[in-house]
């Protein structure tokens, strides 16, 4: 039987850190792979995280399982990060989840037993997982226009003639902020005009939040996910903990389900079912540790400060890498990298020229020239600036 089993394509990220750790040279610098890395390279602990988790160890009786959607605590407290203080609880369902990519799986699971005949619609481009996983669904997709290569903004006025093409019932999927690839955001009034959009048509807002707090902070980076709250009558958001509580290899990630009231019950009903299947209980310890730092105001607050440095830090280094290029170019042509928030960002780079800066300069990023801001640091950003001038982008 298994020898019908056939090799997986490379998943290309994976292989670029692979061709990295190969590469003897000692000045090469990973953009590549999406995880914060401080100055000196490091993916360090928050110190909020490391008291949290000391005070739940200090505290827990038991290993037993424990809810089957998750934990009351965890989902209370991320609801109102992600939608306020005033969250509509009553017409909130949860899922404690694997990781936001477990949370976005869940999501498009459910919405395929809402609608077996739902269509998603996903940027162009997107997170690739986004579309390897509706690849497997076997789930219908197209791409809407997001991103102009030229202005390396959003194509805003292309992205909504594609929505509207979204029927009843049918899935489009947002980033929250801090878009990856490219970095590049909608601004609050064309949030507006996307839930106007959908609003009309009827079809359902899917966001995935996966690094709120790295763009513009906290309450401005879910903005536009609570706009589409207030507005819309249904909405998924798939969120992850992974980035800004620096928990990637605890799994921590949710779900959570607007619609009305009335319906509240069938859908937690439908989304615990959903973790069963899977696998059955999800991971505790991550959530607990959230749990703890949200709703203790000392951890709060210190997390807080600690976020807030490390988005502080990005936009630095996005300030410095447009610098450096202006002064090599005399051209303000690179300016939308001090423009864009988040991790990543696109250059607009050739697949030839992304390959040699990284055979010249030994500087790796992605074939599509995505680049992890938070791999520099204030020593590689001008030999990325060299190397990025170098090659003629």
């Amino acid at each position: 039987m298994f020898s019908n089993l056939k090799p997986t394509p490379a998943d290309k990220i994976l292989a670029l850190s692979g061709l990295y750790k190969a590469d003897p040279r000692d000045n090469k610098v990973d953009l590549g792979v999406g995880v914060y890395k401080d100055a000196d390279g490091k993916t360090p602990i928050m110190t909020a995280i490391s008291k949290a988790e000391k005070r739940v160890l200090e505290t827990e009786t038991t290993k037993s399982y424990a809810g089957l959607a998750g934990q009351p605590e965890f989902h209370d407290a991320m609801a109102q990060l992600v939608l306020g203080d005033d969250y509509p609880a009553d017409r909130l369902a949860f899922l404690s989840t694997v990781g936001g990519t477990g949370a976005c799986r869940q999501a498009f699971e459910l919405a395929r037993i809402a609608n077996p005949g739902a269509k998603v619609y996903v940027s162009d481009p997107t997170w690739p997982n986004h579309l390897a996983i509706l690849n497997f669904m076997g789930m219908e997709f197209e791409t809407y226009r997001y991103f102009d290569s030229e202005t390396r903004a959003v194509c805003f006025d292309a992205m909504i003639e594609d929505i509207k093409k979204a029927g009843k019932g049918d899935i489009v999927l947002l980033h929250g902020c801090c878009h990856n690839p490219t970095g590049a955001n909608l601004t609050l009034e064309q949030w507006q005009v996307v839930a106007d959009t959908l609003l009309e048509s009827g079809a359902i807002a899917m966001i995935d939040l996966a690094y709120q707090g790295f763009g513009d902070g906290l309450a401005d980076d879910a903005a536009g996910t609570r706009l589409m709250a207030e507005t819309l009558p249904e909405l998924m958001i798939a969120a992850s903990c992974s980035k800004n509580f620096g928990i990637y290899r605890e799994r921590t990630g949710i779900l959570m389900v607007l619609g009305a009231t009335e319906t509240r019950d069938v859908t937690q009903d439908n989304l615990s079912k959903l973790n069963r299947l899977a696998y059955s209980f999800p991971p505790f310890h991550g959530q607990a540790l959230v749990a703890k730092v949200l709703t203790d105001p000392e951890l709060r607050r210190e997390w807080e400060e600690e976020l807030e440095a490390v988005r502080n830090g990005m936009l630095g280094l996005r300030e410095q890498l447009a610098s450096e290029l202006r002064k090599l170019t005399n051209s303000d042509r690179f300016d939308f990298i001090a423009q864009h928030r988040g991790m990543f960002s696109r250059l607009g780079a050739s697949e030839e020229q992304v390959i040699k800066m990284r055979d010249e300069n030994a500087i790796y990023m992605v074939g599509d020239s995505r680049l992890n801001i938070a791999g520099l640091n204030a020593n590689s950003v001008p030999l990325l600036a060299q190397a990025i001038v170098d090659a003629g982008v």
